[in-house]
């Protein structure tokens, strides 16, 4: 159902007094100076398709989430085949649970709470033969030493890289949905079933982590 594709970019912040983005492609590394701005699905033309024909409003879901899940779940696990595998088992469920969904959240924070989840599953079954959270960062920091997932001729990329997965789990999680996905903490609030104030705290953690890591390595 999925075709695999080459991965050619990465976004990421530099971290000093003012935010900026990075384009980080292969062949290139060059500053935006406009944010993207997050287009929501048209919900209520979803549900106008779905009920009409379930398998077309179902394309047009996947059409519309599968790149922005696929890359939240390939920043958290760091492997190309690993998100594939993810990302399928993702739209499967939501196809289950899609007759049940009441529209009680948006859809977006609803197949972000399944992904997220998903991430979090499978990366506690491959903790379970591990000793500690320290090998387990090591072991993503193999993954991402071994896939196409950044220039690795840009050491700042790499450092960055690094440093996000040197965060604790549930700092990274929340980082990379309020930075990456554009999330409001609201939004990160039902995804995570974590208090609006310490998604703050711990977003404020991961930026400080992330500096430290970058000046110190």
């Amino acid at each position: 159902m999925f075709r695999r594709k080459k991965i050619t970019s990465v976004t990421f912040v530099l971290t000093n007094n003012k935010k900026v983005l990075w384009d980080l492609t292969f062949h290139s590394f060059r500053v935006l100076t406009i944010k993207r701005q997050k287009n929501m699905i048209n919900e209520a033309e979803f549900r106008k398709v779905f009920s009409r024909d379930r398998d077309k409003g179902f394309r047009m879901l996947m059409d519309y989430f599968q790149k922005p899940i696929y890359w939240h779940i390939r920043r958290m696990v760091v492997s190309h085949d690993d998100s594939e595998d993810i990302l399928q088992e993702v739209f499967i469920k939501t196809y289950r649970g899609l007759n049940g969904f009441r529209y009680d959240s948006q859809l977006s924070t609803w197949i972000y709470r399944i992904a997220t989840n998903e991430c979090l599953r499978f990366l506690e079954k491959q903790r379970e033969d591990l000793a500690n959270e320290e090998e387990m960062q090591e072991v993503l920091l193999n993954k991402l030493a071994t896939s196409e997932y950044i220039d690795y001729d840009n050491e700042m990329a790499v450092k960055f890289q690094q440093a996000l997965l040197s965060l604790p789990e549930k700092q990274r999680v929340v980082f990379n949905l309020r930075y990456y996905d554009e999330l409001s903490y609201e939004e990160i609030s039902k995804i995570t079933g974590t208090t609006v104030e310490a998604l703050k705290t711990n977003y404020h953690y991961a930026k400080e982590k992330i500096k430290e890591y970058i000046v110190n390595n």
